[in-house]
C-alpha cells in the first residue's frame, strides 16, 4: 500500500457564503492524499497501474470550478470525484484552504479536511 500526496494545488475560485466572494473570488489551496496499492506499478513501471497525478489534478481543478457556499461541500465533491475516477484508491483525504478569507481581520487561511 502506498500513500500518494499532491500538495499545494493553487486555484482561484468563487466559493463562499458572502456575496462579495461570489463576485471577486479568492485563492484556494488543496492538499490531497490517496492510499492505493501500487505493487504492480512498482514492478512493471506502468502508469496505468497507479494514480496518474495529472488526472488527479484535473479532477480537483474541475471540482474547484463549481461554485459552493461551503468548503465542506467542495471537499466532499473532490473526494467523490477522485473515488469515482480511481476505483483502486482505498482512502482519500483532502484539505481545502481558503487563503486570506474576508473575516474582518488578518487571517492567513481557513481550511476543512475530510477523509473517506
Amino acid at each position: 500500500m502506498a500513500t500518494i500526496r499532491i500538495e499545494g494545488m493553487d486555484f482561484f475560485a468563487y466559493h463562499g457564503c458572502f456575496t462579495e466572494e461570489s463576485i471577486i473570488g479568492t485563492r484556494f489551496e488543496v492538499d490531497l492524499l490517496v492510499e492505493v496499492d501500487t505493487s504492480q506499478a512498482e514492478s512493471d513501471d506502468n502508469l496505468h497501474h497507479t494514480v496518474n497525478y495529472l488526472t488527479v489534478y484535473e479532477t480537483v481543478k474541475k471540482e474547484m470550478e463549481i461554485r459552493s457556499n461551503l468548503l465542506e461541500n467542495v471537499a466532499h465533491r473532490i473526494i467523490s470525484a477522485v473515488q469515482k475516477r480511481f476505483p483502486m484508491v482505498t482512502a482519500v483525504k483532502v484539505k481545502v484552504s481558503k487563503l486570506n478569507p474576508p473575516l474582518g481581520g488578518k487571517i492567513d487561511r481557513v481550511s476543512v479536511t475530510l477523509s473517506a
